[in-house]
């Protein structure tokens, strides 16, 4: 059996550039290179020159604390981050049945993360009262869930959110596919900024050796659904609607598969694919060179990761100068921390943008170029710098080009380039659809 699942784009999410931009920092554990309210600081000085990619894996997996998020003040001082001044919202939302008789929650697909958690009656009861909006799973309700002695979860990052809990197994189905003994992580507690965020949790779609289920990690529902043979192939797929679309009815359709590849998305094309070194537990594949306007830009170590629970794409700072010095008025807004350009700027005035996925390139949607308003008649772009992270985060701003194949059988990620055409839109809806 093989399933696809349409998904819902949050009606509540509303795009911020700087929010999402702190997101990132917070979940990679990135040090910006460039100015702006937020950085890191070395809260255990000995761990201040490993990479940067192990080190958000050590988070995943142990909630250690290297570093530690702030925000500086008007006055300079450095202090705790607002939960406000993260983007925990999830752009798109997907239905999930847990339990028996099921129960539904919205989750937010993530591959850049491999836990399945969600919101739970183990929540203190002020929390779920204040939960408006939210499914809570209650595994009492299920005759099917079963408590998993001494297991526990914890995710923490940078800022020092987190969410925690308990674990058991029930029967999970996604779309058509049903697994029977999935791993399910129970919230007993959730930080602020992931209270505020929507949807009712998550589920990762990363390698099992960075899910956070001690003593001993869980199998994920892609490894789930092999070994059950609930599907024919050990792949899924993620086709996600492109910002033109937000101005139609149905704001473009979004959709995962899973044991399968969706012929009609090919578009008539045969997929390309890049082997995925998957040893720091993410899809992770050679990625070392861009273009810009036909002028090739040399990757340093040149690795990158997909990452669907990513809105923007974090890129070089050869990569990121490159693309806005090809942007008419475009300039670093140190109070946005980040790259922006006039919304006065055509489609055809912005550049043709490709990123090296192994041998072959993935050339960007100009009008995904443009991720949020910034105020003042400018936009806050889609690519950004990252810092001193070893590697670049291909997040939706890339995927949203392409149709993602995610060949876990063959430890492949593969792609077909989208053939939609570029449309006159220099600026995404400032009205927060997405």
């Amino acid at each position: 059996m093989s399933g696809r699942l349409s998904l819902a784009r949050n009606p509540k999410y509303v795009r911020n550039g700087l929010k999402s931009y702190a997101h990132l920092l917070r979940k990679y554990n990135i040090t910006p290179s460039m100015p702006g309210p937020f950085a890191m600081i070395e809260s255990k000085a000995e761990h201040s020159t490993k990479h940067k990619l192990t080190t958000a894996l050590h988070f995943k997996k142990h909630g250690a604390h290297q570093q530690t998020l702030v925000k500086k003040s008007s006055t300079g001082q450095e202090g705790t981050v607002p939960a406000e001044d993260i983007q925990n919202d999830s752009l798109y939302l997907a239905e999930v049945d847990i339990g028996t008789p099921a129960q539904k929650l919205m989750l937010d697909f993530d591959t850049g993360s491999a836990d399945l958690w969600v919101w739970s009656t183990s929540l203190p009861k002020d929390t779920q009262a204040a939960a408006s909006g939210h499914v809570i799973f209650d595994p009492s309700k299920s005759k099917t869930f079963k408590n998993s002695s001494g297991s526990t979860w914890k995710i923490t990052y940078g800022d020092q959110s987190s969410a925690s809990g308990t674990v058991g197994t029930d029967v999970v189905a996604l779309g058509s596919v049903k697994i029977t003994g999935q791993a399910i992580e129970l919230a007993k507690e959730l930080s602020t900024q992931f209270q505020q965020g929507s949807g009712d949790g998550l589920l990762g779609l990363a390698f099992d050796t960075i899910n956070t289920v001690s003593p001993s990690p869980v199998k994920t529902p892609v490894d789930n659904m092999e070994s059950e043979d609930a599907i024919p192939q050990q792949v899924f797929t993620a086709y996600l609607g492109s910002w033109r679309d937000a101005d139609e009815a149905d704001q473009g359709e979004s959709f995962y598969t899973f044991g399968t590849i969706d012929q009609d998305a090919l578009q008539g094309q045969t997929p390309v694919y890049a082997p995925v070194d998957s040893s720091n537990g993410f899809w992770e594949f050679a990625s070392t060179s861009s273009q810009v306007n036909g002028q090739s830009v040399s990757i340093p170590n040149g690795t990158a990761i997909a990452d669907t629970g990513t809105t923007l794409g974090l890129v070089d700072t050869a990569t990121v100068k490159a693309i806005y010095a090809a942007i008419p008025g475009s300039k670093y807004d140190s109070t946005q921390q980040g790259y922006v350009y006039p919304s006065s700027v055509t489609v055809d005035q912005l550049p043709v943008v490709k990123l090296a996925v192994g041998d072959n390139f993935v050339e960007i949607q100009k009008e995904d170029l443009g991720f949020a308003d910034a105020g003042n008649g400018m936009i806050y772009g889609s690519f950004q710098d990252r810092g001193n992270m070893n590697l670049s985060i291909y997040g939706d701003a890339v995927l949203k080009s392409i149709y993602a194949i995610f060949d876990q059988g063959n430890m492949q990620f593969g792609f077909t380039q989208r053939k939609e055409t570029n449309q006159n839109i220099s600026v995404p809806p400032a009205d927060g659809s997405s």
